[in-house]
């Protein structure tokens, strides 16, 4: 059903002008591209972000590890967790995260007087008031924090706050500065940028994982357009995102894709695949998509599909799509909707949440039009806006 991507693609721009498809379209399918060179451009800035880094990470009390917390907000807040493994294991040190938001109200708690840190901000348009209130109330609690921001908007307030010693910004191409409410590419590829930083002393050789995420997204988007058209036009009034790791970052960021493009009206629960026996299961109901993002070793694997298995066993739901990053010879046969991925042999978890979170994206899509909303703009009441900036700060 190659032409039904097709069809969507080469909407003229009258015709996504309509539909409300300026920007979120081309926003999910410039991805494969956008990821080559958000990578080259931190490449071209391996200089700068060495000396940061390595002056950063190495701290001033080398006999303690310096501490880095991923900060951020909704979809910037999941960029963290998409990479918080990665960075751990490349860097050796600590790495959590924190939410922007409870840094706002919480700050104290999570900052040790004699520790030292790294902050990694994360935001879109740089222009949130609580993520930039978070970082102006660091400056003057806790000037001895170094802090890297990456945005997508070179306008933005937290853009222009890399004047600071202690403090370097680095600002992706305005192309994936998503105009759409919703995130897609602006979160992609600052999870990619995310991962170039975990490699920052070897950024060479890790370009070939790069192109690798992107060819295999260039060459698995068509059918993903049309497995996730086909599961939208059947129905579901709620949905179920299920990842391991790292990929479970990709899970809770794709039940927000569909909960932001639907306007609210499908539900998502989001969790670890072991996770969902305690509880979560509960929510599962015969109009339930149960979407597995399923990792690349066997072991956590095979954990996975026996939780797919049981499901299908106890006949909470008929209703599947597992997300496989190579194809597998087996365990899968009771399921209809199987996208298997190519060209990722030997590539880890820790580097794919960019590309399964394209599945949540695209179910997003999707179900926005069905529900005969505007994907650029499906908050039809308001409740939700591109920057959330008009918070009351206290």
């Amino acid at each position: 059903m190659q032409k039904e991507y097709s069809k969507l693609y080469e909407l003229s721009t009258a015709e996504r002008e309509s539909l409300g498809l300026v920007h979120t379209l081309r926003e999910i399918l410039q991805q494969p591209q956008t990821w080559r060179q958000s990578y080259e451009k931190v490449f071209r800035s391996s200089q700068p972000i060495e000396q940061f880094l390595t002056r950063s990470l190495l701290g001033t009390d080398r006999s303690a590890p310096v501490n880095v917390v991923l900060v951020g907000a909704g979809s910037s807040d999941y960029i963290g967790r998409s990479v918080c493994a990665l960075l751990r294991k490349e860097w050796s040190c600590n790495v959590v995260v924190v939410p922007s938001t409870d840094l706002l109200t919480n700050m104290e708690d999570y900052v040790l007087p004699q520790s030292e840190y790294l902050w990694i901000s994360f935001s879109r348009s740089g222009d949130s008031s609580e993520g930039v209130a978070v970082l102006e109330n660091a400056f003057a609690a806790y000037p001895r924090i170094n802090h890297l921001i990456i945005t997508c908007n070179q306008n933005g307030k937290m853009a222009r706050l890399g004047d600071r010693a202690n403090v370097l910004s680095f600002v992706l191409d305005d192309e994936v500065n998503d105009r759409g409410l919703a995130m897609t590419s602006s979160f992609s590829n600052m999870v990619i940028v995310a991962q170039a930083l975990a490699h920052f002393r070897n950024l060479g050789t890790h370009g070939s994982i790069v192109e690798s995420l992107a060819k295999s997204a260039s060459m698995g988007i068509p059918e993903m357009t049309d497995v996730c058209e086909r599961l939208v036009q059947k129905g579901f009034s709620r949905i179920c995102f299920l990842g391991s790791g790292p990929l479970q970052g990709a899970a809770i960021e794709s039940g927000l894709k569909v909960v932001e493009l639907s306007g609210g009206r499908v539900v998502a629960v989001t969790e670890s695949f072991l996770g969902l026996r305690h509880g979560p299961l509960a929510a599962i109901d015969s109009d339930t998509l149960v979407v597995g993002f399923l990792s690349a070793d066997a072991r956590r694997r095979a954990f996975e599909i026996d939780l797919l298995q049981e499901i299908c066993d106890k006949e909470l739901t008929n209703k599947f799509l597992v997300v496989s990053p190579a194809p597998l010879q087996n365990g899968l046969n009771s399921f209809e909707n199987v996208l298997q991925l190519e060209f990722l042999k030997g590539i880890s978890d820790l580097y794919l949440p960019p590309l399964f979170v394209l599945a949540g994206q695209l179910l997003g899509l999707f179900t926005s039009l069905r529900e005969g909303l505007r994907p650029d703009e499906p908050s039809v009441h308001g409740a939700i806006s591109r920057v959330v900036s008009h918070v009351t700060l206290h």
